[in-house]
């Protein structure tokens, strides 16, 4: 039966039938549910007999064929009254199957998931909100899943996510192309980028998640993703003028900071910015030259030439290196006290991190690190 407060399994909106088409709706689930209770009684009489058969003759794998077999019940279709149903992302052929059998699609799990094994392109099947009937057959409703005609679509914005990973996401997961992205991002003020942002899109993309639905654009979706920032800080009370150098400092703290560790952090780059010192720190570097910070050679972290060498110049980057999340925002607007010029993550398993204003105990603190890392494969 359907668990109405599954939040996955929505009736269609229909306009009133009336008396008699309630009287119908409920005749039909009834109906549905009497060929459940026989199914399962058949079910279980095929199991028994199915033991006692294989008992008698030892074959093990013939019984477990017979009560697959059994168990696969479906409907005859073609189906009777909508239903919205929502796949989420990254769902298995089981999964989809069981919350289609709990909305009255498909009669039973295993007939879903024996249609979805079968089908080569079932594999392909997006996640989101989907129009379906109650009372399908298996096969019929993964060709209908396989349509992926949505009616619409979450996509979730990770804390720390870059522009790029942004629009990749998008793209991957919405009928939205990704040159139709990369033509609103070219057109900041389409989607209500602050002037302060300087054209800039890099750090305004809130992490969210987003509904989308059939009629969204490129541009309206970003749009949504920019004024959510901007809510953002408002509600957080960031005045307008360090708007766009809160927004990179917080996106720093959220590549380098470990949980629980983001107000320390935030400080040290407010000691380092306050006296002249580079930030010196890898996730910079790694943002502008595209590649993970264990690849960058000692070369490059000291090569004036590279924008982002953040060894070399001092001050923050010419533009945030992701996009942060409401404790990266806030953490760079009220650092944690502190004279910390100095930090290192011991463990990475743990997240341990150690602070220092000296550069002795730093580089004790460094070493520790590489013993851990040594002695964990790193």
């Amino acid at each position: 039966m359907t668990d109405r407060s599954d939040p996955r399994v929505r009736p269609r909106p229909t306009a009133s039938r009336g008396r008699a088409g309630a009287r119908d709706r409920a005749a039909a689930r009834r109906r549905r549910r009497r060929h459940r209770i026989c199914l399962t009684v058949a079910t279980c009489v095929a199991l028994v007999a199915g033991v006692a058969v294989g008992a008698v003759a030892g074959d093990v794998a013939a019984v477990r064929t017979l009560v697959d077999r059994a168990t696969a019940a479906d409907f005859g279709g073609p189906g009777e009254e909508p239903v919205l149903v929502d796949i989420p992302a990254g769902a298995t052929g089981a999964t989809i199957g069981g919350i289609l059998a709990d909305a009255d699609v498909v009669a039973s799990v295993a007939a879903f998931t024996t249609a979805f094994a079968r089908h080569p392109g079932a594999a392909s099947i997006q996640p989101g909100t989907v129009e379906l009937l109650t009372g399908m057959r298996a096969a019929d409703a993964v060709e209908h899943l396989l349509r992926n005609d949505r009616i619409m679509v979450r996509v979730t914005v990770p804390e720390g996510f870059t522009l790029e990973q942004v629009l990749d996401r998008v793209a991957a997961q919405t009928e939205i192309s990704r040159s139709d992205l990369d033509a609103a991002v070219a057109d900041p003020g389409s989607i209500g980028l602050p002037e302060m942002a300087g054209g800039v899109v890099e750090g305004w993309l809130f992490p969210a998640t987003y509904t989308v639905e059939q009629g969204d654009t490129a541009t309206s979706l970003l749009a949504r993703m920019v004024a959510q920032t901007t809510r953002e800080l408002d509600r957080l009370g960031v005045p307008a003028e360090r708007r766009q150098s809160i927004i990179t400092e917080a996106s720093i703290i959220e590549r380098e900071a470990p949980e629980g560790y983001r107000g320390k952090v935030a400080r040290v780059i407010t000691n380092r910015l306050a006296i002249g010192m580079p930030l010196g720190m890898d996730a910079i570097d790694s943002y502008g030259l595209g590649i993970p910070a264990h690849l960058i050679t000692r070369a490059q972290f000291n090569d004036p030439d590279l924008p982002f060498a953040s060894r070399v110049h001092r001050g923050l980057p010419p533009t945030p290196i992701g996009n942060p999340g409401v404790a990266a925002i806030q953490a760079a607007s009220a650092p944690t006290p502190g004279d910390w010029l100095w930090f290192v993550t011991v463990d990475l398993h743990t997240g341990e991190t150690k602070f220092t204003d000296d550069y002795n105990v730093f580089l004790g603190y460094r070493r520790q690190f590489q013993t851990w890392a040594a002695a964990n494969g790193f």
